[in-house]
C-alpha cells in the first residue's frame, strides 16, 4: 500500500469581537471630596475594562453635575457616540448615577437597547445583555430614590435647625463690602463699602439704576465679579441686601418637593429667619429704608384696592425726579425771598 500524502490545513484564527466599551461616571458636584469620588469611579471602572480581554476602552465619559440637573454634556455626548457606533458598552458605577429616576433610566435604557447598546451597572451587577432587566432595575432605582428622599429631607432638616437657632454658617456667608476676619466673623472691607454707600447715596439723589450704572462704568469700578460692564441685577441686588444694615435674611428662596426641588422665591409659603446686627453695618437703617420706599414709589407695579398688581399708566424717570427737585429748591428760594420781607 502506497504511502498517502496528506496535507494539512491551517487553523484559521477566529478574532473575538471586542466590545467598544464607555465608562460613565457622574458626581453631584465638583467640591474636594465629590472630586476624590469621581476619581475612584473612573480609576476603578477603567481598570475593570482593561483587566477585560474582549473590552476596548474607548472613551471615559465625567459629569460633575446634580441629579436635579438637566444638563449633563458627558451622558448626552455618550449617548451620542453610542448611536454613531463608537461605543456598544456602557460600564457604569450604578443605577443611581445613570438616570436621575426610574423614568428617565428605563427611557434611556429602551432608547440605547433598540440600537443594540448593552449598559452593565457593576454595584448591582445589572447587565441589560443578559436578561429582561427593566423590572430589577425599576425596583433597585425606587429603593435609590427613597434612600436619596431620606438622606435630603435629613440634610434640610439639619441646615432648617442650624437657620433657627443661629448657628448656621449661612449667616456669615460673605458678600460685595465686606470679607472675613481669622475667626470666620464678617467685618467691613473699606474699598468695597465705599463703592456701596456710593450707589445707595446715587439711587437717593434721584438716579435710575441705568445712570448709576453709567457712573459705576465711567469711573471704571469693576463689578462685585470683577467685570468692567454692570447690569441691572447687580446694582439692584446691592440695593436690596438687608446684610448692609448688619442683618442677616435666610430663606429668601426655597425649592418645591423632591425630586424636582425647582427653586422659587419665599413669598410667605416657608419660615424665614432674621438675625439682627449680627456684623458692622455698612448703611443706616434709616437709609436703607429710604431706597426700599422710594424703588417702590418709582415700581411701575401698582396694587388696587382688591391686592390685584397691574402696571402702572407711567414708568420712572429720573429726569422727571430731578425736575422735581430743582422745582422744590427754587420754591425754598421764593420762600427764603419773602421772608426777607
Amino acid at each position: 500500500m502506497s504511502e498517502r500524502k496528506v496535507t494539512t490545513i491551517p487553523i484559521i484564527p477566529t478574532f473575538q469581537y471586542l466590545r467598544k466599551v464607555g465608562v460613565y461616571c457622574r458626581v453631584s458636584s465638583a467640591r474636594t471630596d465629590q472630586l476624590r469620588s469621581m476619581s475612584a469611579q473612573a480609576s476603578h471602572l477603567t481598570k475593570t475594562v482593561l483587566n477585560c480581554r474582549s473590552w476596548q476602552l474607548i472613551d471615559i465619559y465625567l459629569d460633575f453635575r446634580s441629579g436635579l440637573d438637566d444638563n449633563r454634556p458627558e451622558l448626552q455626548r455618550l449617548i451620542m457616540d453610542c448611536k454613531d457606533g463608537i461605543i456598544d458598552t456602557i460600564l457604569t458605577k450604578s443605577v443611581s448615577r445613570f438616570g436621575r429616576n426610574t423614568a428617565e433610566t428605563i427611557s434611556l435604557l429602551r432608547e440605547l437597547s433598540a440600537i443594540g447598546v448593552r449598559v452593565i451597572f457593576e454595584n448591582e451587577e445589572i447587565d441589560t445583555s443578559k436578561y429582561e432587566s427593566e423590572f430589577l432595575i425599576t425596583l433597585i432605582d425606587a429603593f435609590a430614590q427613597e434612600e436619596s428622599y431620606n438622606r435630603s429631607e435629613n440634610i434640610l432638616w439639619g441646615i432648617e435647625k442650624g437657620m433657627k437657632d443661629g448657628t448656621s454658617k449661612l449667616y456669615n456667608r460673605r458678600c460685595f463690602g465686606y470679607r472675613k476676619n481669622e475667626n470666620g466673623d464678617l467685618e467691613i472691607f473699606p474699598e468695597e463699602a465705599k463703592i456701596v454707600r456710593l450707589i445707595f447715596d446715587l439711587y437717593l439723589q434721584g438716579n435710575s439704576i441705568l445712570s448709576i450704572i453709567k457712573e459705576l462704568e465711567n469711573r471704571g469700578i469693576l463689578t462685585p465679579s470683577g467685570k468692567k460692564k454692570w447690569c441691572n441685577q447687580a446694582v439692584v441686588k446691592i440695593l436690596t441686601n438687608e446684610k448692609y444694615i448688619g442683618n442677616v435674611l435666610l430663606k429668601k428662596t426655597y425649592t418645591d418637593g423632591f425630586p424636582n426641588r425647582k427653586r422659587k422665591k419665599n413669598s410667605g409659603e416657608k419660615h424665614q429667619y432674621l438675625a439682627e446686627q449680627v456684623h458692622p453695618e455698612i448703611i443706616s437703617k434709616e437709609m436703607f429704608d429710604a431706597v426700599q420706599k422710594e424703588r417702590q414709589k418709582r415700581s411701575n407695579i401698582e396694587i388696587d384696592e382688591n391686592g390685584v398688581k397691574k402696571r402702572a399708566s407711567k414708568r420712572y424717570s429720573s429726569k422727571t425726579v430731578n425736575i422735581e427737585c430743582e422745582s422744590n429748591i427754587n420754591k425754598g428760594a421764593k420762600n427764603d425771598e419773602s421772608e426777607k420781607f
